[in-house]
């Protein structure tokens, strides 16, 4: 005799079609939040600026410098 289960007859109930619809679709939502969170800490720590050195910066400063004195001459010359 076939006795669809339930509590009554002491056979487990297996769970509703639409919980295990909704089980895996949090689990779905919650792989795609940790991949997202995954990523932006990649992309992040990618896109950081690497700390200038002392070089660097005297280099950079001594090409501001010159454009500076390019740019005067250009003008005395002009002007």
């Amino acid at each position: 005799m076939n006795v669809p289960p339930n509590s009554e007859n002491g056979v487990a109930a297996t769970p509703a079609p639409s919980n295990v619809v909704l089980q895996r679709t949090l689990i779905g939502v919650a792989i795609a939040a940790v991949s997202a969170a995954v990523t932006f800490l990649l992309v992040r720590n990618s896109m950081r600026r690497a700390p200038v050195d002392e070089t660097s910066e005297r280099i950079q400063s001594l090409i501001d410098e010159a454009n500076r004195l390019l740019r005067t001459l250009d003008e005395k010359k002009h002007g």
